[in-house]
């Protein structure tokens, strides 16, 4: 029997790994061929229209949708009092969201009634019918709001915890907290008080939204107890089992299918319109399609925004000896993903130095605005451009370079990240290093330019549960078959090669489909940056028990141009198939504390202009370290990294989700700024680095997501190193430019 070569052996021999092979299905979508659930006709499909709340909070009184139900092509109007035969409530973490809303409303734009109609035209006229009569209440439209004295609350019942939320047994609610979580080691109080510098802040963190090109679409049809959908989701056997326990059927009667997603940075995570359109399918008797325009997508998932106030405690050598975090994350009307986010937040707010003390409580707060949930980098993002602010501004007061204070303080490899945790899995310090060399680092600098690193690291992985099967048909073509949902990452091209890999095969030999939970193998989700660590360990595992069956049938090691062969000499004609499964799980107890599944380094570095008479800030230059432990594919490696820097360059100078009243006043483009070809730095470089200590198959490790914080953070540190420190994200004009008279006043005060 063979074994898999080493990640040495690879280099040298020359493999399907390590190369930048095309992707598979870019022919499709050059040419227009890919279909999204968008352009996909069921036949007998009805089109689906919501109608949503206009306040941000209130009782529903009545609807009256007599008039809608009588207008031409309406099949059926679906309200809340449809769904009292079941337990119209769902939520990945918290069992707080209903369906549709029953009797009352909790953001401005909640799904108040839906129509099925044969037509869309015929479905939106029917909703602008439809008359609801409101009583409004006290909205907390804002972390002050839904935090001080008195402050309404959103929600009044007992919580009741998600099928997946993994967070234990939920504590009484503490007013609109829904969730707290608190980390800390050390003594606090001495550590701080025999520290010779301390730095305190309060940090100001915006939500943006995950800006993807498709938006969220659902078909649904119920035919009795049996549930079929096509769905743009992330995460389908999530999706799978939440609606299975939502409409009382059993698992299996839920079938979800998945084509290509068009973009989906978190916003497609867990559950979206799924339930939403069920409902009105299960009412209609036919299927029905919703798809989302752009501000009912934004109002469907967007980012936490968040306040933190940080202290961060140091010595006069610069060694880092305390940190204390208090943070209050706004996860909107319904928690959605929020604990999650928050615990995750809670891990990142130390940053990865080694302290004597640690103390962070992070809280998870509905307020009356539209739910955020994940977002590329969550808990990272939020947290790293605070602390690395006040890494260097202790610098700055320390005479020390903002390299050196890190090389100092960085923890190595093998050392814990957080008591219980995985220790660290990477070399921060050779990473921070190469981000600084590939910027120019050293290089002479002038007024309004600024230079800044950032370092952190991210729980990545989510939970290890992956299935795979590699199926060797007659003809010897080889077919992957996992559930990781195709969203642009290159799922569908990096699975076959890291199967090709094993079983010493062309990648043009194999191949990867969409996800059918029907028929695809289990996989827990698609995000955390786990599809090539976790999902593709599956399929190397899998191709191995491929591989082994044939060395079974040749009595030994089996050549490749052989394997045609064996199959007939083994089915006595040309036929039959072989196939190979495996699967990834938990080692240990399955504890998400045991985790994460590996740290997703977060290390980047950015030189900035600043223009003093107006605040804005150019990115000259940025870098990026993709630390990805073996690249299976470098280019895709090269492109999720600029993709997530790109992001970064939005959160750091321009993206904003913004409300008014609890109102969306950032519905479309026109108001909701994304980075464009003229905002691109003139230098992007990203730095691949390999040194096969992931757990993913051939020691690989995720990428993608870390690119996101590092740039954010090195915007904001850059800012600060050009004489311009600002607490708050993103570094708009109009913020740069107060911040820069603020500085003139001080100094004319002098």
């Amino acid at each position: 029997m063979t074994t898999t070569p080493t990640p040495q052996q690879h280099l040298e021999t020359g493999s399907a790994l390590g190369h930048s092979v095309p992707r598979k299905d870019s022919a499709q979508k050059i040419r227009g061929q890919v279909k999204y659930v968008g352009d996909t006709e069921v036949p007998g499909m009805l089109h689906g229209k919501v109608l949503r709340s206009e306040i941000p909070a209130g009782r529903i009184r009545s609807i009256d949708a007599s008039a809608a139900e009588a207008m031409p092509g309406v099949v059926c109007v679906l309200v809340g009092t449809d769904l009292l035969d079941i337990d119209p409530y769902y939520g990945h973490a918290i069992r707080d969201r209903p369906i549709i809303a029953i009797d009352r409303v909790r953001f401005a734009g909640e799904p108040v009634a839906v129509v099925a109609a044969e037509t869309e035209e015929q479905a939106e006229a029917a909703v602008r019918a439809i008359r609801v009569d409101y009583e409004p209440t006290p909205a907390a439209t804002d972390l002050d709001g839904a935090t001080g004295p008195g402050a309404p609350l959103v929600h009044e019942e007992p919580a009741r915890g998600g099928a997946f939320h993994g967070l234990g047994n939920l504590p009484e609610r503490l007013g609109n907290v829904c969730y707290r979580y608190e980390l800390d080691w050390g003594d606090l109080d001495a550590a701080f008080a025999a520290a010779d510098v301390v730095v305190e802040g309060t940090f100001e963190f915006g939500s943006a939204y995950q800006y993807s090109m498709e938006t969220h679409a659902c078909i649904a049809q119920v035919d009795g107890d049996e549930i079929t959908m096509w769905a743009n989701c992330q995460h389908p056997f999530l999706v799978r089992a939440e609606m299975a326990s939502v409409f009382g059927v059993p698992l299996s009667n839920v079938r979800i299918i998945v084509p290509f997603l068009g973009g989906g940075f978190g916003s497609k995570s867990y559950t979206r319109l799924e339930p939403l359109t069920i409902a009105v399918a299960r009412k209609a008797r036919r299927p029905v399609r919703v798809v989302a325009r752009v501000d009912e997508a934004i109002l469907t998932s967007r980012q936490h925004s968040c306040r933190i106030h940080l202290r961060t405690a140091a010595r006069n050598d610069g060694t880092l000896v305390a940190r204390q975090a208090v943070c209050l994350f706004d996860t909107g009307a319904y928690a959605d993903n929020g604990p999650r986010v928050v615990a995750t937040a809670g891990d990142a707010a130390p940053g990865p130095y080694r302290w004597e003390a640690v103390s962070v409580v992070a809280d998870c707060v509905y307020t009356n605005v539209s739910p955020a949930g994940s977002y590329r980098a969550f808990g990272a993002v939020h947290q790293q451009w605070a602390g690395e602010l006040q890494v260097d501004e202790i610098a700055r007061k320390l005479g020390i370079d903002p390299l050196e204070i890190r090389r100092r303080n960085l923890l190595r490899h093998g050392e814990d990240v957080r008591p219980g945790g995985k220790p660290l899995d990477g070399d921060l310090i050779g990473d921070v290093e190469k981000a600084a060399a590939a910027l120019g680092w050293d290089r002479p600098r002038t007024e309004w330019v600024g230079r800044g690193l950032s370092v952190g690291v991210l729980a990545a992985g989510a939970h290890p549960v992956s299935c795979a099967t590699v199926r060797m048909e007659a003809d010897g073509l080889i077919t992957v078959n996992c559930g990781t949902t195709e969203v642009g990452q290159g799922a569908r091209t990096v699975m076959p090669q890291i199967a090709a890999e094993v079983l010493g095969l062309p990648v043009d030999r194999v191949r990867m489909g969409g996800t059918d939970t029907r028929f695809t193998p289990y996989d827990r989700s698609t995000g955390a940056s786990r599809s090539t660590t976790v999902a593709g360990l599956a399929v190397q595992r899998a191709a191995e028990d491929l591989r082994r069956q044939l060395e079974d049938m040749a009595g030994g090691e089996a050549d490749p141009a052989e394997y045609l062969n064996l199959m007939r000499g083994h089915f006595g004609f040309a036929g039959g198939e072989l196939i190979g499964r495996a699967d990834v799980h938990p080692e240990g107890s399955g504890s998400y504390a045991e985790g994460p599944v590996f740290w997703e380094v977060a290390v980047g570095a950015a030189e900035v202009e600043v223009d003093p008479d107006t605040g804005v800030v150019r990115a000259l230059r940025t870098a990026t370290i993709a630390d990805v432990g073996r690249a299976i594919n470098p280019a895709f490696v090269e492109r999720q990294d600029e993709g997530g820097g790109i992001q970064g360059l939005g959160t750091g100078l321009f993206e904003e989700v913004l409300f008014d009243g609890g109102h969306l006043s950032t519905e479309t483009l026109l108001e909701y700024r994304v980075p464009t070809t003229r905002d691109i730095p003139r230098e992007m470089s990203c730095v691949i680095v390999e040194n096969a200590d992931g757990p993913g198959p051939f020691g690989a490790k995720g990428c993608g997501e870390g690119a996101l914080a590092a740039v954010a953070a090195a915007l904001a540190t850059a800012v600060a190193d050009a004489g311009v420190p600002v607490n708050q994200l993103p570094l708009t004009p109009e913020r740069v430019w107060r911040a820069i008279q603020s500085r003139n006043d001080k100094r004319s005060e002098v």
